[in-house]
């Protein structure tokens, strides 16, 4: 049975109001940003991807850091969200500064610019409508994009040939006679009938002009950038510990943070070779997954099994924490499991619209070939973007309408709090028995493992380090004591630790090289959440209360993990 809790109510203060002030701007800015939240009003509009939009956007920061001078909190919440504000927003000013335009295969503006109309609904004519016009927009937010890219090449910030070359591979299918606008203008199908003849013609008529566009950047991309993009994968100390901090929200020791993913790699594969014992005595890790792999109880055939399994498996866990391990009222009880309408490999999670008339979903978008998927590999996958992964996480924030302000539910991200939540929650679901069948648990260490690992790769490709004098190439794989991390070796190294498919793995490999710091943002935000619980595991002693404090973690929202630490901590 489902309880609804009534959420806490506060008094509006006045850092509440400037955090108010830069949400609303933020929507000003970014129409695409109400899509994302489910708003009304300007669903047909892009934001500007020109230089002057991202100075506007800079401005924005600036007056809002301006207007928090001088102001105190009234309580704990406003202590939060003075914190986070000031970090996030100086962050967003440093990386600024740098005039990177980001271009890689999966996070920019490359990508965002056609996957919103992913998120846009299409139950009515009036829906489709906005569609249409927001196709026959996209020209012009490409335009911006390219112009900002230009820049950057012209004061030589130009992204690396590898993310160069792969973006104009994926605009170049967006572009195709049947790819993605084709497809998208062919299926429309409002709930209440067809479309009419004349928004159908208009319709078709948007999406070729979207495909095209997608085609001309394409063309820029190759005749204007790569020629002066470099072979050099790596973006050097600098920014990388930029970047880290972006995704953290903390500061961590770079040297000895890739030492402790050698060690955290080690720990998690012995484990696995424990593990594989019960699959099979005498039974290699790898043997374990043959074995595994081969059962057919474990195996789903078509992505339709596998979008049925998924909603199973998350509806499954949500009725079996709530209220006991969670809570989880009305209407953060509902998720819904999708195939994406994509192949680039990958699943990921979108939030919920504001008013949850639009659910939290998990996608998972399936690369071109891939028919048959196996459970005990993906289990700890469906518990990482939904229960109690990303979907408590961030249905819980938007939720919270009388305690948080806008900013706080709706805009305050880092990727450490929430990919280190989600990583938490795996290790969560082992702790309270969900994966006690040594197939789920193997595959929720194989994921574990494949974290880690992106620490030790991304640490050593990024920064150039040399591996340490003690690597154990037999347990390591790729790598010789003394070697210094270049992307031949990295692959080498993470096909030897991702136990992915080779289409998956590529998308992988060239998504860390592209978006520095990120995927270690998992595992070290796994890391930091573990220790804040522990270190209030320790002052509470039996008092401590594990659903109490994911309880109040959880309402703290997504904040950065320093953040984060002060607010539970003191």
């Amino acid at each position: 049975m489902t309880v609804t809790t009534e959420t806490p109510s506060r008094a509006s203060s006045r850092i509440d109001a400037v955090a108010n002030e830069y949400y609303d701007q933020l929507l000003r800015l970014h129409p695409e940003f109400a899509t994302m939240l489910g708003l009304e009003g300007r669903e047909s509009e892009y934001a500007d991807y020109s230089p002057a939009g991202r100075a506007a956007d800079a401005e924005a920061a600036r007056q809002a850091l301006d207007a928090l001078e001088g102001l105190e909190p009234v309580d704990a919440v406003d202590a939060v969200t003075l914190d986070a504000l000031r970090e996030r927003l100086g962050l967003e000013l440093e990386i600024h500064a740098t005039g990177i335009t980001e271009l890689n295969n999966l996070a920019s503006p490359a990508q965002s610019i056609r996957s919103i109309f992913d998120l846009m609904p299409t139950e009515t004519v009036e829906q489709w409508q906005h569609v249409s016009t927001r196709l026959a927009n996209l020209p012009e937010a490409l335009g911006g994009y390219t112009t900002s890219l230009r820049t950057s090449r012209d004061a030589g910030q130009v992204p690396a040939r590898r993310q160069v070359e792969t973006v104009i591979g994926q605009c170049r299918e967006y572009a195709a006679e049947d790819g993605y606008f084709e497809q998208l203008a062919q299926n429309a199908s409002p709930a209440e009938g067809t479309l009419p003849a004349e928004l159908q013609v208009d319709l078709t008529t948007n999406a070729r002009i979207a495909a095209e566009a997608y085609g001309t950047f394409a063309d820029v991309l190759e005749t204007d950038l790569l020629p002066h993009a470099p072979d050099r994968d790596a973006v050097g100390r600098e920014y990388y510990q930029l970047m880290s901090r972006y995704f953290l929200g903390a500061t961590v020791d770079l040297e000895e943070t890739y030492a402790w993913g050698i060690a955290e790699l080690t720990r998690i594969i012995r484990q696995q070779q424990e593990v594989a014992q019960a699959v099979r005595p005498g039974a290699s890790v790898a043997e374990a997954k043959e074995i595994l792999n081969s059962d057919p109880e474990r195996t789903l055939h078509g992505t339709d099994a596998l979008r049925t399994w998924m909603q199973d498996l998350s509806d499954t866990a949500l009725k079996a924490l709530q209220d006991v391990h969670f809570d989880i009222p009305a209407p953060m009880d509902r998720i819904e499991c999708m195939i994406a309408p994509t192949q680039e490999g990958g699943v990921y999670y979108t939030g919920p619209s504001d008013d949850f008339s639009r659910p939290g979903r998990m996608w998972w978008s399936v690369p071109a070939g891939e028919e048959d998927f196996t459970t005990w590999a993906e289990t700890t996958t469906v518990y990482h973007e939904g229960v109690p992964g990303h979907h408590l996480q961030i249905a819980t924030q938007t939720r919270l309408k009388d305690t948080l302000n806008n900013w706080r539910r709706n805009v305050s991200f880092t990727s450490g709090h929430a990919e280190g939540w989600a990583l938490y929650a795996e290790q969560l679901m082992l702790e309270l028995g969900f994966l006690s069948d040594p197939g789920d648990h193997l595959g929720m260490l194989d994921m574990q493992r494949m974290r880690a690992a992106r620490v030790v790769f991304d640490l050593g490709v990024h920064l150039e380090l040399d591996l340490p004098a003690d690597w154990d190439a037999e347990l390591m794989g790729a790598g010789a004591p003394g070697q210094t991390w270049d992307p031949e070796l990295g692959y080498a190294f993470l096909s030897q630790h991702l136990d992915i498919s080779p289409g998956q793995l590529n998308f992988e490999f060239i998504r860390y090289l592209g978006w520095p710091g990120q995927a270690p943002s998992y595992k070290i935000g796994q890391r930091l959440w573990e220790e804040i619980r522990a270190e209030r595991q320790r002052r509470e002693g039996e008092d401590f209360d594990l659903k109490a404090f994911h309880t109040e973690a959880l309402a703290v929202g997504s904040v950065g993990l320093d953040t984060l630490r002060n607010a539970l901590l003191g």
